[in-house]
């Protein structure tokens, strides 16, 4: 299968890569960017692009899945129009390109509490995004909705690593649903979705991504 990946250079995008190019069942990897990859693979294929203005049919989009592993937060973004812009409007449009090239399914890293009518900005956006996504039609679609995401980030977080280390510390104690989730249990949950996919539409919540 050739495999769409944005969010490559995230976290959970950052790990689902190798995994993708280590497995047999993907024969190609087709990573969009807006800055090069340091990675070279026989496998990969990596478009550089401002996600503004993407083309309009490009060979490259010619994929049987996409995994979105895109995403931001407000303080990173600077604004909640661009945080929207990231974490919905790129998702979409880079959805209807491969969908229109012939993609038949999509899988989402999107969040625990995604809910288009949620008080909390961050979970509507999210919300929005799945929504939007149902709207299209894809033959499978898979929505990966983890909790607080474990892991080693180039930035820093420094709420979230606040409740990492509280998370950390109560450990097993805590309901299944409240646990940390690995980024490397979160990568395994979108490439068997997207490599083995199922018809119709699935969700992943966070208690089967703690590990």
């Amino acid at each position: 299968m050739r495999v769409m990946l944005l969010g490559a250079t995230g976290l959970v995008g950052g790990l689902t890569l190798p995994g993708l190019l280590d497995d047999p069942r993907c024969s190609a990897v087709v990573a969009p960017t807006r800055r090069p990859l340091a990675l070279t693979h026989g496998k990969l294929q990596n478009p550089v692009l401002a996600f503004d203005a993407l083309p309009a049919s490009p060979e490259w989009a010619r994929v049987d899945a996409v995994i979105c592993a895109l995403g931001s937060t407000i303080a990173q973004a600077g604004s909640r129009e661009a945080f929207h812009r990231i974490d919905h409007d790129y998702p979409l449009a880079f959805a209807r390109l491969a969908q229109a090239q012939g993609a038949k399914t999509y899988v989402l890293n999107s969040a625990a509490g995604a809910n288009p009518q949620s008080s909390i900005f961050y979970n509507r956006v999210k919300g929005e995004l799945e929504r939007d996504l149902r709207a299209l039609g894809f033959a499978s679609l898979t929505l990966v909705r983890p909790g607080l995401i474990g892991g080693e980030r180039t930035e820093v977080r420094r709420g979230e690593r606040f409740a990492l280390a509280m998370l950390g510390a109560l450990g097993p104690a805590l309901p299944r649903a409240w646990r940390i989730n690995p980024a490397s249990e979160i990568a395994k949950a979108l490439i068997g979705a997207a490599l083995a996919p199922q018809p119709g539409e699935h969700v992943v919540t966070s208690s089967a991504l703690v590990g």
